[in-house]
């Protein structure tokens, strides 16, 4: 069903729509040739490296015309890498291959930008400045550069125009949203319209440098005392939100490492592979806030094995409540108790109406079931991870999004960390934490917090109740107090019930006009009693025929 609300997203962004549903079209379509299978075509539909589309799997065509559509395509397909739960692990293990190769803006553009943002010129700002950009991602380029103190940093700056793309993309996704929302039934349990609210919120936050700023000052204080944890220093005076200036982290890329093979090298590759994953974990069970983008571009080996961590536009913050019910999660996956798992799925998730809680319950077991028995440093976490969101896609739990981020961040993790030392176990740094979450709960400090919040409560509950019992004993005396109670689905039944009395007395008086033969009489029958009787018929037959529709009548009705 079309939605008028959904119009101007579509208006505003017409040539932009039809450049999008060409290309999703001319990818799609090679699905229906591939069951065709028309020779002639083959040829002429081929990807953008020679391939023929109608030989793809329907995963890649997707990868392939995300990439072809451009930065918010992309930037969307790598949200969408994180939400297994929705598009299921095939496509979401396909869009993890998502990286974008933009081509730079010219030297001039990006002075531009730069003078626009800062208000001077790049020789003011800078004592030196390379005009040939180190990388060209999606929404930004990288350029060396150096401070008038001889301080070597680079400088990222946003690809001119890409904000006005993205928001008309972003326009036309939320449009799109809204049609399915409405339309078409079976998307409405995963809430098309607030997964694409969030993806939109996640790529604007990222368009803003001011933000990512923000976060780099925030990972370097919580980091502050870990001299093996390195984020790059920013310069916020040369920073604004379409450019960013930070301190240049020399080093060799993660992934780099791991060609050496020599006794040592594997050693070094194993404490390293340790330091990240302690590193993040530190982000998310005790900082409640972490880099949600840990590929190996984005981390560098620095002097003296120390790790830099860069690229902080996409982060995750988890809340109390959450972070309670991730590490109760945790905890039941320690011991094992399938019914406490279960029991933190169903509080962390969106349940779905009519949620088959035994089948739930059977399959958790039986997950728990199948990995409670694997030897820990063979223990297969990506594996256990992708089970899980497809169990919970399986009967319809929708993850909050910080859950989803994390699922993408152990499963990267721990690839990151294989592909450094093979024999690395990711579940063997997590499993010392089940011990730490205990000791934080009950240490001194978090008990006197939880008895400080709970005596604040009180004690307001203590302060408002005198005054509200008495104002309820005022109102009572003049008789002015009101019990409202709200009789949810009532109306329905009683509705029902009117409708019964109403055809059962028509009925029964069409019958006595009948037994009188009241005139006009038609072959000696009067014609009122006799359409009387035959409309009370009709609507009683209605009447049954709606509630056996509700299932109110049982299954032999």
């Amino acid at each position: 069903m079309f939605s008028l609300a959904s119009i101007p997203h579509f208006a505003r962004n017409a040539r932009r729509f039809r450049e999008i549903a060409g290309v999703l079209a001319r990818y799609g379509l090679a699905e229906f040739l591939a069951a065709s299978d028309p020779a002639f075509l083959k040829d002429v539909l081929v990807g953008p490296a020679g391939g023929s589309l109608t030989a793809m799997r329907r995963e890649e065509r997707l990868r392939l015309a995300l990439t072809e559509l451009g930065a918010t395509a992309i930037k969307l397909g790598q949200i969408l890498s994180t939400r297994s739960d929705i598009v299921g692990p095939e496509v979401a293990a396909e869009l993890c291959k998502l990286r974008a190769d933009t081509a730079p803006d010219a030297p001039d553009v990006v002075a531009a930008t730069i003078a626009a943002e800062l208000g001077a010129p790049t020789e003011t700002l800078f004592a030196a400045f390379e005009p040939t950009p180190l990388a060209s991602a999606s929404i930004g380029q990288v350029h060396r550069a150096t401070l008038a103190d001889g301080t070597a940093v680079v400088v990222k700056v946003q690809h001119a125009g890409i904000e006005d793309t993205v928001r008309a993309d972003l326009d036309i996704l939320m449009g799109l949203a809204d049609l399915a929302e409405r339309g078409i039934v079976e998307l409405r349990l995963y809430q098309p319209l607030a997964v694409a609210a969030e993806m939109r919120r996640t790529i604007l936050h990222e368009l803003d440098f001011v933000r990512e700023e923000r976060n780099l000052r925030h990972f370097a204080a919580n980091f502050a005392g870990e001299p093996r944890i390195v984020f790059p220093r920013t310069y916020p005076e040369r920073s604004a939100r379409r450019v960013l200036t930070m301190e240049e982290l020399v080093g060799e890329p993660l992934s780099s490492l791991a060609e050496a093979r020599s006794p040592e090298a594997l050693h070094r590759r194993e404490e390293l592979a340790r330091i990240a994953a302690d590193a993040f974990l530190e982000m998310i069970f005790r900082d409640n806030f972490f880099h949600a983008d840990p590929h190996p571009g984005n981390l560098r080996v620095l002097s003296g094995d120390r790790l830099g961590l860069m690229d902080c536009g996409m982060v995750g913050r988890i809340d109390e409540r959450t972070r309670r019910a991730l590490e109760d999660a945790l905890l039941a996956v320690a011991e094992g108790d399938a019914e406490g798992l279960t029991e933190q799925v169903m509080r962390l998730g969106h349940l779905p109406p009519g949620l088959d809680r035994p089948a739930l319950r059977a399959d958790v077991e039986d997950f728990v079931a199948d990995y409670a028995d694997q030897p820990m440093g063979a223990f297969d976490l990506s594996g256990a991870l992708t089970d899980v969101a497809a169990l919970v896609r399986r009967h319809g739990i929708l993850l909050p999004p910080v859950v989803a981020h994390l699922i993408k961040v152990f499963v990267v993790l721990e690839g990151a960390s294989r592909s450094l030392a093979p024999g690395f176990s990711l579940l063997e740094v997590i499993a010392p934490y089940a011990g730490k979450i205990i000791a934080r709960r009950l240490s001194p400090g978090a008990l006197f917090t939880r008895l400080r919040r709970n005596w604040r409560d009180w004690n307001g509950l203590f302060e408002s109740f005198p005054r509200d019992a008495a104002e309820i004993l005022r109102r009572a005396r003049e008789g002015r107090l009101d019990v409202q109670l709200s009789h949810r689905g009532l109306d329905a039944t009683v509705n029902r019930l009117v409708y019964g009395i109403v055809t059962a007395a028509l009925f029964l008086g069409s019958c006595q006009v009948l037994a009188n033969r009241v005139p006009p009489l038609l072959f000696d029958i009067s014609l009122f009693g006799a359409l009387g009787c035959v409309g009370a018929i009709l609507l009683g037959l209605r009447l049954l025929r709606a509630i056996k529709r509700s299932g109110e009548l049982g299954p032999d009705a």
